[in-house]
């Protein structure tokens, strides 16, 4: 049995899918919009969220987004039902990080099929990333819950890739590729020499990477691998390239512009076991800590306390 969370504003679509699902054996949790949803997944983590793309207040999209910045929710995959078949509204939904999409009105049948096909997908996957090597979303959930329940403090450093959307897509899959797994051994590295024994190394996924570390090392190891992000780049990409400090790539709508080249960002927290919300409230911080360093530019380490 599954635990999923439904959102819907529409009464009878919400009480729909909430019979579709239970009568096949899941659990399902229902809410009339996003910002109830997205309190009650701070509480308890569901396996998919199927949610409406139209909803007042804060739409779809929106919920979308707040759950897969979250560090610590980005690997929930989300189902998005709309009314609404545009190629525009599809592509917007996936670059929120929406993993599918059906259109309403929609069979139960494709419905449930929909729900099935991405809990196996995401069961089959398992919790080791392909390109870096390194435990997931489930490991990393671990991780931080043993460290709490050790009550000492201790630090999370979410780890991210600056500009990597346009610079995968100018250079191509197997330079990014390339850049994903280097950059998951030189965070092992730089843990193995200047970290703890005890240190944790994890890759939600994409271009974001976790270190669960002390507080007195965090921040300097959180530098160390941006320095050597930058050895990386230079070493994959090539002196002239790198020696030009950007490149020219196309922004999200389609315009071709001049980007400062990639650069490996952190946002470090210093977690007091004390202060202990839940895993969904430190990761709000975490995404709200990351977005204020990308605000002060490409390789911005920024440190903060719960």
């Amino acid at each position: 049995m599954s635990y999923l969370l439904c959102v819907d504003d529409d009464d009878s679509i919400r009480m729909l899918v909430c019979k579709i699902l239970s009568n096949a054996g899941h659990l399902v949790q229902a809410f009339p919009d996003g910002r109830s949803a997205l309190a009650a997944l701070e509480v308890r983590e569901p396996e998919l969220v199927v949610l409406d793309l139209a909803m007042p207040g804060m739409t779809g999209i929106e919920v979308c987004r707040t759950i897969k910045q979250n560090p610590f929710t980005a690997h929930i995959p989300v189902l998005l039902l709309t009314a609404q078949s545009d190629i525009e509204d599809k592509v917007e939904a996936f670059e929120a990080g929406a993993d599918d999409y059906l259109v309403k009105p929609f069979h139960p049948q494709e419905l449930l099929a929909r729900v099935l096909a991405i809990l196996r997908l995401v069961r089959r996957e398992g919790d080791r990333n392909p390109s870096s090597g390194l435990p997931g979303g489930r490991a990393i959930q671990e991780e931080i819950e043993r460290c709490v329940g050790q009550n000492e403090p201790f630090a999370i450093c979410h780890l991210d890739l600056d500009n990597f959307k346009p610079f995968a897509d100018t250079f191509g899959f197997t330079v990014a590729d390339t850049v994903i797994r280097e950059t998951g051994a030189i965070i092992r590295k730089v843990i193995e020499e200047k970290g703890s024994p005890t240190d944790f190394v994890g890759h939600i996924g994409g271009d974001d990477f976790i270190i669960v570390t002390g507080i007195e090392q965090a921040e300097s190891v959180a530098r160390e691998c941006s320095a050597r992000f930058r050895e990386v780049v230079a070493r994959i990409m090539g002196d002239e390239a790198t020696s030009r400090g950007t490149f020219t790539g196309l922004d999200r709508d389609g315009r071709q512009r001049e980007f400062p080249m990639t650069q490996l960002s952190a946002a470090v927290l210093l977690v007091d076991p004390t202060q202990w919300v839940s895993l969904g409230h430190v990761g709000t911080l975490a995404a709200d800590v990351k977005r204020r360093a990308k605000q002060n530019g490409p390789g911005t380490i920024l440190v903060q306390a719960t």
